[in-house]
């Protein structure tokens, strides 16, 4: 099985910039995407051109074309739904579904700390929400994969400037330690476990040329359960254009 994993900056920008050509070409099983920026009656045509494949959404209802995510999926999905937790489901942040082997995939675009205080804080508590459903998913002998924008890179290799952004949200020591937690809950970063080295990134600043010179960041991630880790592989897509971030991918295998 194949997923894949995309911040679309703008789902309808993204059409217009090849997402169709690169979603047939990705030939992937399920595929989760971030920052969809739509809302209910605004989904495009263009989609129903991807025949075979089931899209499940979900649309901030309180500042309409901000945030949102979505899963389409071509194997069967169960119980599809959001975080449950009223704050970000009603921003779109969060859809949670079963795999058919009864593995749960979270797909989430966790909030931006760039204003710091309180926005530092509710970035904070959306980690704590998904970390406490992973666990009681994991007491419950299922196992779990995070996908998703993060929003934070976990350690220096993961950014290609950071003595420069000790103080910067993304890079922040209280948001690094979150990550730590992911690890301590039996969580795997599968890209990271296979590429030691820097220079990895899925994001890049619009700004002074930064994609071109590669000075980025690796805010987007696939994170499972160390039970499933051994079975996975993980790459990014860093050709791949049409937003600021690049797609990510995970390869699990047959057990």
């Amino acid at each position: 099985m194949t997923l894949y994993s995309w911040n679309v900056n703008g789902l309808r920008a993204a059409l217009r910039k090849g997402f169709v050509d690169w979603f047939r070409q990705a030939d992937a099983d399920v595929v989760c995407l971030q920052e969809t920026r739509m809302g209910d009656a605004q989904l495009p045509l263009e989609l129903a051109a991807l025949s075979g494949y089931t899209w499940h959404w979900s649309h901030a209802r309180t500042r309409k074309g901000w945030s949102g995510v979505a899963i389409a999926s071509r194997v069967p999905l169960t119980g599809v739904r959001e975080l449950g937790v009223p704050p970000f489901d009603e921003e779109g942040r969060f859809l949670v579904a079963g795999l058919e082997d009864g593995t749960v995939l979270v797909n989430g675009y966790f909030p931006n700390g760039g204003r710091g205080g309180e926005h530092v804080s509710r970035k904070l508590q959306s980690y704590a929400a998904v970390l406490g459903q992973v666990h009681g998913l994991r007491l419950a002998g299922r196992e779990a994969i995070v996908c998703g924008d993060l929003n934070t890179c976990h350690r220096p290799v993961d950014l290609a400037r950071p003595a420069n952004n000790k103080r910067t949200s993304g890079f922040l020591p209280e948001e690094r330690a979150w990550l730590d937690h992911f690890e301590q809950s039996g969580l795997v970063d599968v890209f990271r476990r296979d590429e030691p080295d820097p220079d990895h990134y899925t994001w890049w600043s619009n700004r002074a040329g930064s994609r071109e010179r590669n000075v980025g960041w690796r805010l987007d991630h696939f994170w499972v359960s160390e039970e499933l880790a051994p079975r996975c592989r993980s790459w990014h897509e860093p050709h791949v254009l049409g937003s600021d971030h690049c797609p990510l991918a995970l390869e699990i295998r047959p057990q």
